[in-house]
């Protein structure tokens, strides 16, 4: 089953689960990279603890106290500090190509990773990630228990994506788009056309021209006159989103054209001076 995010509109966006073997390397890489700074940073710290074991008792109580917050600074802290400063993106997820995304497709909070990392405590290091390859293969968006509770998930940002179907103008419908008093449409909505536009191929027979009868009826009301009878909705989508991207670009052209001229009449003497450098 193809997965993705609803949005406002009711159109599904490409949004894929990662694959189990991208988010298990994922985790390996940074699991390593976790263990290797526990390593390192105890190993930097040798002469403190040995100083700290030859006091006693009491020094062997702060070793043990310190022990402790240096591991769940490196198991909790440091996961929940990089998940929330790169919106889901930890090296290991950096280096396949994956992030850690809400259900609802948005980017993910502090609270969001902080869950992930405290429950990561015990399905990924407790139990060598047992626990999380488990629930990772149950669940159809391939969530472990850390996704569960904080309702997140993890999907591809690169690779796999095959380019969308561009948008083209229709030739029999290229008179009648020149001739429209076309309104500008709602950003959600066009957003929605061009979305659905380029997946189009990929959905069911029924639910694609349900889809496009829907958008197409929710653009009408922007464009007047309305299409030719008989004119297929997915055609009138296409007519509008290419008339509407020509008359963008013919627009910005000209406020280019307008903005050149004022900037030469600006950097003229008044009163028809004439230019030295003329």
């Amino acid at each position: 089953m193809h997965d993705g995010i609803v949005i406002g509109e009711g159109v599904l966006l490409d949004a894929r689960p990662a694959g189990f073997l991208s988010r298990a390397l994922a985790v390996l890489l940074d699991l390593v990279v976790l263990t290797v700074a526990l390593v390192l940073l105890l190993t930097l710290a040798v002469p403190w603890l040995t100083e700290q074991l030859q006091r006693g008792e009491s020094g062997f109580d702060t070793l043990m106290i310190t022990n402790v917050l240096v591991t769940i600074m490196i198991m909790v802290g440091v996961p929940t500090t990089v998940e929330t400063l790169t919106r889901g993106r930890s090296l290991g997820k950096l280096a396949v190509g994956i992030r850690v995304v809400r259900d609802d497709g948005g980017p993910i909070r502090f609270r969001h990773a902080f869950v992930r990392a405290l429950v990561g405590v015990f399905e990924l290091w407790l139990t060598f990630g047992f626990l999380a390859a488990i629930t990772s293969l149950i669940n159809r968006r391939g969530k472990r228990l850390g996704d569960l509770g904080a309702g997140t998930y993890v999907v591809r940002v690169r690779g796999g994506h095959p380019p969308s179907a561009p948008v083209v103008m229709p030739h029999e419908l290229a008179a009648w788009a020149d001739g429209t008093d076309m309104r500008r449409l709602p950003d959600g909505l066009a957003l929605a056309a061009r979305q659905f536009l380029g997946r189009a191929h990929k959905l069911a027979p029924q639910s694609r021209l349900r889809l496009a009868d829907d958008l197409a009826g929710r653009v009408e009301p922007y464009v007047a006159p309305g299409p030719p009878a008989g004119t297929h909705p997915e055609a009138f989508l296409h007519a509008v989103l290419a008339e509407r991207r020509l008359r963008e670009e013919d627009a910005a052209q000209l406020r280019q054209s307008r903005a050149q001229e004022h900037a030469s009449l600006l950097h003229r003497l008044p009163y028809a001076v004439p230019d030295l450098r003329d």
